[in-house]
C-alpha cells in the first residue's frame, strides 16, 4: 500500500527520529515528538501515535491522549460515519492493555451510548464490570443506569440491569421504584415498596420518611388495583390506618376506592361505614362522609343512565316478542332465561329507589354519626350524650338505648359536665311516658352511683322528691328526704373506712342543698314540730347559713314563738362572724325593738352595745342608727346624742361626714339649732379630711349667719380659707364674696381679698419645692440649681441673681462638725455656731430689707383674726 509523502518525517523531525531510533521505549521522547507536531494534521500525528503505542502498548498517557484526539474528530460527525467504526476498533485495541483503567472504559461506554448500539453497549458494560475491581464499579454503574433509562432500551433489559445494580448497592432501591413507576410496572413497584416499608433498617437517601413512602404505596395499590395481585391490600392499608393517625380519613377512603375499582361496591360501603364508626376526629369524619355521599350520588346517577338506555332497547325488542319465546329453539339458554324472567321482581335491575333511599338515609344519619365521633374523642362528655339523645327525638326506643349506653359509659370521676343529669333525664323520659315504676328504678340506681361531688348526689335526691310531688305522693317525698338525710351508722362507717375509698353517700347527710329542700318540704307538708326538728338537726350539724337562721326565726315568729325566735337569733350571732352575721344582727335588733319597745329597754341596750362592739367599722353605721332611733323613741334624748357622738368616732373616715350631718340634724330637731355649734366645732376639730372640713365650715358659717352672728360667721370663713385654693375651689370664695357683699363693709372686703392673695401665694409655693430641694443636695451646685429654675419656668431676675451670690458664703459658713453642709436645712439668715460663739446670732446678710409697717400690721391682724 502506497503511503502519502505527507506522512513521512520532515527535515525538522529527523532529530526526534534519531533519538527514537536510539531509544524507542522512552515515553518522554515520544511525548516531546507529539508536542512538536501539535500543529500538524491528525493523520501525521496518527502515525506517530500508532508507532509510539506499538513500542509502548501499556502507556496510559499515550492511550488517553490518543483516544481523546480521536473523540474530538468524531464529535461533530453523524453516528453512521465510518470514523466511529475506526474509533471503536481503537478503543478495543486499547482495552487489551488498558482493561484495568476505568477512565478508558467510561470513555468507550459513553461513545457507544451516543451511537445507540444497544446490544454492543450492554455487553461492553458487562465486560467493564467483569474487568474492573468491585471498588471501581460505581464509576461504571452511573453511566450504565443512564444508558438503560434511554427510550430505545427494552424495558426487560433495563429491569434486569436495575436488579443487578441493587445487588451491588441496595440503598438505591428508590430509584428502581421510580423507574418501575415510570415504566408502569405496578406489580413489582408495589412489591418493592412494600419490602422497603417492612425493612426497619431502611434509610432513604432521598429524604423520604415512612409516612410518605406509605402514601405512595397506597396510591399505587388503589389506583392500579386490577393490575396488582399477590398483596393483601386490605391489610396493608389497615396497617397504615393504625400507624399513621393523621391521615386516617384519606386511608379509609383509599381502601374503599380500592374495592370500588375491584367492582366490589357493597364491600366499599362496608369500608365507608366502618371508617365513619372508627375515626376520632371531625376532620377525618368529614373526609369520609363527603366521599361516601359522592359515591352514592354517582351510583344513583349511573344507574339512572343505564336504565334510560335499557328502556330504549326494550322498546325495540317488544315488537319482536309477540310470539311465544318458548317455541323459539334458536335462542341460547342465557337469552331464554333473560326473556322469560323479564319483569319478575326478583330479577328486576331497577333499584333506583333503593339507591335513593340509601342516599337519603345516609344524609339523615349525619348528625348521629358526627356525634359518635365526638363521643369517641371523649366518651365521658355529658353534653354530647345529651345532644345525641336530642338527635333521636321522637324515637323513644333509641333514646332509651342511648341513655342506657351513656350511664354505662360515663365515669363520674372523669366526666366533663354533670353526670347526674344523664340519670335525671333518663328518669324523666320514663316519666313522660307515664312509666313511674321504671322512673323510680332509674332514680334508685342513680342515688347509688359514686359521684365526684356531694352536690350531684343531692341533686338526684331532690329531683326524685320533686317527681313524687308532681304525682301527689307527698308522704313518699318526705320519706325520701328522711332516707337521704339519715346519718350513716357506725358499722357502715367502719366498713367504708376499711375499704379506704369513701363514697359521696357517706357525706350526703351534710349537704346543705338537701337539708334546705327537706326544710321546705316540712314547712309545706309537715307539722311545726317536725320542721323545728329539721332546723335543729341543721344547726347541730353546723351546716347552717345566715339565711337558714333567718328562715328558722321567721317560722317561729309566724307561730308566735317569739322568745324561741330570739334564741335562734342568739345562736346565729354566736355561730357566724362578720360580714355574714350583719343581716342577722339587723333583723334581730329590729324584731326585738318592734316586739318589746320600751318594755325591755335595758335588754335592748345591752344587745345594741354587744352588736356595735362586735361589728367592724365598715358595718357599724346601721347598728348605731338603729341604736339612736331606739333611744329617741323609747329612751333619753341625751343618750341618743351620746350614741350619735360615739358613732362619729367609730364609723370609717369616708362615712364620718355623713354621720356628723345626721348627728347635727337630729340635735337641731331635738335640742334646737344653737346646740349644734358644739357639734360643728367638734366635727371641724375631729380630724376630717380637708374637703370635709371645708364643707362643715361652710354649713357652720351659714348657721351663724342665720342666727345673726355675722362676726362668728366671718371667723369661720377665715378659718376655712386655708383649705380652699382660689384656683381650684372658686365656689368657696364666691360664697364668702356674697357674704361680705351682704353683711360686710369696705374693710372686711379688703381683708377677704388680702387673705385670698395670701392663700393663693401659699399654694403657689409648691412650685418652688423641687428646685429648692435640689439645691440642698450635696452634689448640686449653683449652676444646676439655675438650670432647674429655668426648667420650672421661672424667669431669671435680679433677686434670683442676688440669691445665687449669697449661696456661696452660706454654703461655706453653714457646716457641720465634720466640715460638711447640713443636708435638709434652709437658713433664714441666723444660725448657731459651735465652739466659742455657740448660741450667738451670726448675721449672714448684712443688708436688711425694710418692709412697710402697714403691710406688717395687716398680716398680723389677719393672722390674729384667723
Amino acid at each position: 500500500m502506497a503511503i502519502s509523502k505527507d506522512l513521512y518525517p520532515s527535515q525538522e523531525d529527523l532529530v526526534y527520529e534519531e533519538e527514537i531510533l536510539r531509544n524507542p521505549f522512552s515515553l518522554k521522547l515520544w511525548w516531546r515528538y507529539l508536542i512538536s507536531k501539535s500543529e500538524s494534521p491528525f493523520k501525521k500525528r496518527f502515525v506517530i501515535y500508532e508507532r509510539a503505542l506499538k513500542a509502548l502498548p501499556g502507556s496510559y498517557k499515550l492511550w488517553h491522549a490518543y483516544l481523546r484526539e480521536r473523540l474530538e474528530i468524531v464529535r461533530n460527525l453523524p453516528v453512521t460515519h465510518p470514523q466511529y467504526d475506526s474509533l471503536n476498533n481503537t478503543f478495543e485495541r486499547g482495552l487489551v492493555t488498558m482493561h484495568k483503567m476505568p477512565r478508558v472504559w467510561v470513555m468507550y461506554l459513553q461513545t457507544l451510548t451516543t451511537q445507540r448500539l444497544v446490544t454492543r453497549t450492554r455487553r461492553t458494560f458487562d465486560r467493564a464490570l467483569c474487568a474492573l475491581p468491585v471498588t471501581q464499579h460505581e464509576r461504571i454503574w452511573e453511566p450504565y443506569l443512564v444508558f438503560v433509562g434511554l427510550d430505545g432500551v427494552p424495558i426487560e433489559t433495563s429491569l434486569r440491569v436495575y436488579r443487578r445494580y441493587l445487588m451491588y448497592d441496595p440503598s438505591h432501591i428508590e430509584e428502581f421504584i421510580e423507574f418501575l413507576v415510570k415504566s408502569e410496572r405496578w406489580q413489582e413497584a408495589a412489591e418493592r415498596l412494600a419490602g422497603v416499608l417492612n425493612d426497619d433498617q431502611f434509610y432513604s437517601i432521598k429524604g423520604k420518611n415512612k409516612h410518605k413512602l406509605w402514601m405512595e404505596l397506597c396510591e399505587i395499590l388503589v389506583h392500579h388495583a386490577n393490575e396488582i395481585s399477590g398483596l393483601n391490600v386490605d391489610a396493608i392499608i389497615r396497617g397504615g390506618i393504625r400507624k399513621f393517625t393523621d391521615e386516617v380519613g384519606m386511608l379509609w377512603t383509599s381502601l374503599a376506592d380500592y374495592y370500588i375499582r375491584k367492582n366490589l361496591l357493597e364491600k366499599a360501603r362496608d369500608v365507608y361505614e366502618e371508617g365513619m364508626m372508627k375515626v376520632v376526629t371531625v376532620r377525618d369524619f368529614s373526609v369520609i362522609f363527603d366521599v361516601y355521599s359522592r359515591f352514592e350520588e354517582s351510583t344513583v346517577a349511573k344507574k339512572m343512565e343505564m336504565m334510560s338506555s335499557s328502556d330504549e332497547e326494550d322498546e325495540g325488542e317488544e315488537e319482536d316478542e309477540e310470539e311465544d319465546v318458548r317455541l323459539n329453539f334458536s335462542l341460547s339458554v342465557k337469552e331464554l332465561q333473560r326473556k322469560i324472567l323479564n319483569g319478575f321482581w326478583l330479577n328486576d335491575d331497577n333499584d333506583v329507589d333503593l339507591r335513593l333511599a340509601r342516599l337519603e338515609e345516609l344524609m339523615n344519619r349525619r348528625p348521629a354519626l358526627a356525634n359518635s365521633v365526638l363521643l369517641r374523642q371523649n366518651p365521658h362528655n355529658v353534653e354530647q350524650w345529651h345532644r345525641r339523645v336530642k338527635i333521636f327525638e321522637g324515637d323513644a326506643a333509641k333514646q332509651i338505648l342511648t341513655y342506657t349506653e351513656a350511664v354505662r359509659t360515663v365515669d363520674p370521676m372523669k366526666a366533663l359536665g354533670k353526670p347526674h343529669t344523664l340519670w335525671v333525664a333518663f328518669a324523666k323520659l320514663y316519666e313522660e311516658h307515664k312509666d313511674l315504676v321504671n322512673t323510680r328504678v332509674i332514680l334508685d340506681k342513680a342515688v347509688q352511683v359514686n359521684y365526684k361531688t356531694v352536690d350531684h348526689l343531692a341533686s338526684v335526691w331532690c329531683e326524685w322528691a320533686e317527681m313524687e310531688l308532681r304525682h301527689k305522693n307527698f308522704k313518699g317525698a318526705l320519706e325520701l328526704m328522711r332516707r337521704a338525710t339519715a346519718v350513716p351508722t357506725v358499722e357502715v362507717r367502719r366498713r367504708v373506712a376499711a375499704d379506704g375509698n369513701e363514697p359521696v353517700q357517706m357525706k350526703l347527710h351534710r349537704s346543705l342543698r338537701l337539708w334546705s329542700f327537706y326544710v321546705d318540704l316540712e314547712e309545706s307538708l309537715g307539722t311545726l314540730e317536725s320542721t323545728r326538728a329539721v332546723y335543729e338537726k341543721i344547726l347541730d350539724l353546723r351546716i347552717a347559713t345566715p339565711q337558714i337562721i333567718l328562715n328558722y326565726a321567721y317560722l317561729l315568729e309566724e307561730n308566735k314563738y317569739f322568745e324561741d325566735a330570739f334564741k335562734v337569733y342568739e345562736r346565729g350571732v354566736k355561730i357566724f362572724k362578720y360580714p355574714h352575721v350583719k343581716d342577722i344582727w339587723v333583723t334581730y335588733l329590729t324584731k326585738f325593738v318592734k316586739r318589746y319597745g320600751k318594755a325591755k329597754l335595758e335588754r335592748a341596750r345591752e344587745l345594741f352595745e354587744h352588736a356595735v362592739s362586735m361589728a367592724p367599722s365598715e358595718a357599724v353605721r346601721t347598728l348605731y342608727l338603729q341604736y339612736a332611733k331606739l333611744e329617741e323613741d323609747y329612751g333619753l334624748a341625751k343618750r341618743a346624742m351620746k350614741v350619735y357622738e360615739e358613732a362619729t368616732k367609730k364609723v370609717p373616715e369616708v362615712q364620718r361626714l355623713e354621720m356628723y350631718e345626721i348627728y347635727i340634724s337630729r340635735a337641731a330637731e331635738i335640742f334646737g339649732v344653737p346646740r349644734t355649734r358644739e357639734i360643728y366645732e367638734q366635727a371641724i376639730e375631729s380630724g376630717l379630711p380637708h374637703k370635709d372640713v371645708k364643707i362643715m365650715c361652710i354649713k357652720f358659717a351659714e348657721l351663724e349667719r342665720s342666727l345673726g352672728e355675722i362676726d362668728r360667721s366671718r371667723a369661720v370663713y377665715k378659718y376655712a380659707s386655708q383649705y380652699a385654693d382660689p384656683r381650684s375651689d372658686p365656689e368657696f370664695w364666691n360664697k364668702w364674696h356674697e357674704f361680705e357683699v351682704q353683711h360686710g363693709n369696705e374693710d372686711t372686703y379688703r381683708e377677704m381679698l388680702r387673705i385670698k392673695r395670701s392663700v393663693s401665694a401659699s399654694y403657689s409655693q409648691t412650685h418652688f419645692i423641687l428646685p429648692e430641694n435640689m439645691m440642698q443636695k450635696d452634689k448640686i451646685d449653683v449652676e444646676e440649681a439655675k438650670d432647674e429654675l429655668k426648667k420650672a419656668g421661672l424667669p431669671e431676675d435680679e433677686m434670683a441673681a442676688l440669691e445665687r451670690q449669697l449661696m456661696a458664703p452660706m454654703s461655706t459658713t453653714v457646716t457641720s462638725k465634720d466640715g460638711g453642709r447640713k443636708v435638709g436645712f434652709v437658713s433664714a439668715g441666723v444660725i448657731a455656731q459651735s465652739g466659742e460663739n455657740a448660741g450667738k446670732p451670726v448675721t449672714v446678710n448684712g443688708e436688711d430689707i425694710e418692709l412697710p409697717d402697714e403691710s406688717d400690721e395687716d398680716e398680723s391682724d389677719g393672722e390674729d383674726n384667723v
